[in-house]
């Protein structure tokens, strides 16, 4: 799932997973709820034949998925200091993105996106425009469900550069001088572009999916 194109396969187990998910959540009687866990197994099936992942694993964190399924939102902010974009080095898995992550039950986009920034890299940031919401997938474990991401333009307000429990570098970059790799989905080459071409264009038009 960490590729630009998921394979059918996997896309497929995304969607059927989902489906299993919301029949369990209307399911009226022990028939229904059955065949709709059979669903998520068939899921996990083909998850776990085209992924390093463990069936029982999988199982595991479907059963943990209730309600109706829905995309889950990645927040991004593009912090901009002498045309520098701000960027972290992820701890999981050495690549670079913009400062983000899930957006938490009672937040608003703006502030999960601030207080991701604070949280990750030091500074103290104010969202001021939404550069782009963009359809992604996101690394694992969250590779299994389908994920929204919207990248805002957050001006600087004050602060000092240090990394946290899940960066391990924090630092600026001009466009022509990024650090690769990026990391996985949290932060395509894609956005980047956006978000240079956003920061210079006071009129710019939120781009979307």
């Amino acid at each position: 799932m960490g590729t630009n194109q998921p394979s059918k396969c996997l896309t497929w187990a995304q969607e059927i997973q989902a489906l299993g998910q919301i029949g369990l959540h209307y399911a009226e009687n022990d028939y229904q709820r059955e065949r709709f866990q059979r669903l998520m197994e068939i899921a996990a099936e083909m998850f776990a034949s085209s992924t390093n992942w463990d069936y029982e694993n999988l199982i595991r964190i479907f059963d943990q998925q209730t309600g109706y399924a829905t995309p889950r939102v990645d927040v991004r902010s593009a912090v901009f200091r002498d045309n520098k974009l701000l960027m972290v080095r992820e701890r999981m898995d050495g690549g670079w993105t913009m400062p983000g992550g899930w957006a938490d039950v009672g937040d608003t986009p703006s502030f999960a996106a601030e207080r991701e920034v604070m949280e990750e890299a030091g500074f103290n940031v104010k969202a001021q425009r939404v550069i782009g919401v963009y359809d992604a997938n996101r690394v694992e474990p969250l590779s299994l469900f389908h994920a929204y991401k919207i990248v805002f333009l957050c001006d600087l307000i004050d602060g000092e550069a240090h990394p946290s429990m899940e960066t391990s570098q924090v630092e600026f970059f001009g466009f022509d001088d990024l650090p690769f790799p990026l990391s996985a989905e949290r932060t395509k080459y894609r956005h980047i572009q956006d978000a240079f071409a956003a920061v210079k264009d006071e009129n710019w038009q939120t781009v979307f999916d």
